[in-house]
């Protein structure tokens, strides 16, 4: 008997490490190539892993901060890989930035406006990363409703082609309510921004089924129109089992988002 409860408890074990392991899907970077080694991908995900194990980053942010305009862009060819890197990068800064001085999320307006990303010989703006780059020139407070008209030339040479609405649950800002930092592969990006969007999704949704209301994260209401308007949303919602199948004509809820700082957010 005690060897069979011995048995029970050591497949016990192993199960709760492979569930842990299947949990945080962070790639883990080869530790022994050095900087000048790896693409410019490879160095964001490596700069993003360095921060998780609280390593020195400086060789991975100077050869971001100095490699050429031409030579990013010569990598940076598809959709996949431009998101890849410039997720990668923009939940790295963030996490750089905010380490470094804590005091600029008093005014997040102004820190994401501000001019203090090197990359490519550029000092670039979180806003500019997200809403000009990741979100193909697209006006910030405009819900998703309006072209930047007047988008800068480094803007234009690296910006997606078409807008991936996943992308609101992988960047992370730096708040406690914003999605969890994982390491982004443009070899398995459409795969993991479906996981983690799923995961997100259902842990920051409610559905009431007695009187047909979801209610879901305000990420949705500040950037509508990059679902394609109110359907596309609910199409996401049902898409992530988070609305059943039968339930169409639901009524939509805002929940509050807690801007409190929290840069210790990996997945």
């Amino acid at each position: 008997m005690k060897y069979l409860l011995f048995g029970l408890l050591m497949a016990a074990i192993f199960i709760s490490c492979d569930n842990q392991n299947e949990s945080s899907d962070i790639e883990i970077v080869d530790e022994d190539r050095s900087a000048a080694e790896l693409s410019y991908i490879e160095t964001s995900q490596a700069l993003l892993q360095a921060l998780r194990d609280d390593n020195p980053t400086d060789e991975y942010t100077q050869k971001l901060a100095n490699v050429s305009q031409a030579d990013l862009n010569a990598e940076l060819q598809t959709d996949e890989e431009k998101l890849a890197f410039w997720v990668n990068v923009y939940n790295s800064y963030i996490i750089l930035t905010l380490a470094d001085n804590p005091d600029l999320y008093n005014d997040r307006n102004e820190f994401f406006k501000k001019d203090q990303v090197q990359i490519a010989g550029e000092t670039l703006s979180f806003d500019k990363i997200e809403h000009g780059i990741i979100r193909n020139s697209t006006v910030k407070l405009s819900k998703g409703y309006l072209p930047d008209i007047f988008p800068g030339e480094f803007e234009k040479e690296f910006r997606v082609e078409e807008i991936d609405p996943r992308i609101h649950f992988v960047l992370n800002c730096g708040a406690k309510d914003c999605p969890p930092v994982y390491i982004y592969s443009p070899e398995t990006l459409d795969e993991d921004f479906n996981q983690v969007a799923s995961a997100y999704l259902n842990r920051v949704s409610t559905f009431d089924i007695e009187n047909n209301i979801v209610k879901t994260t305000p990420l949705f209401n500040w950037f509508t129109g990059d679902w394609g308007g109110k359907d596309g949303v609910k199409d996401m919602l049902h898409q992530y089992e988070i609305l059943p199948a039968e339930h169409e004509d639901v009524e939509i809820e805002w929940k509050g988002y807690d801007w409190t700082m929290d840069i210790d957010n990996f997945g």
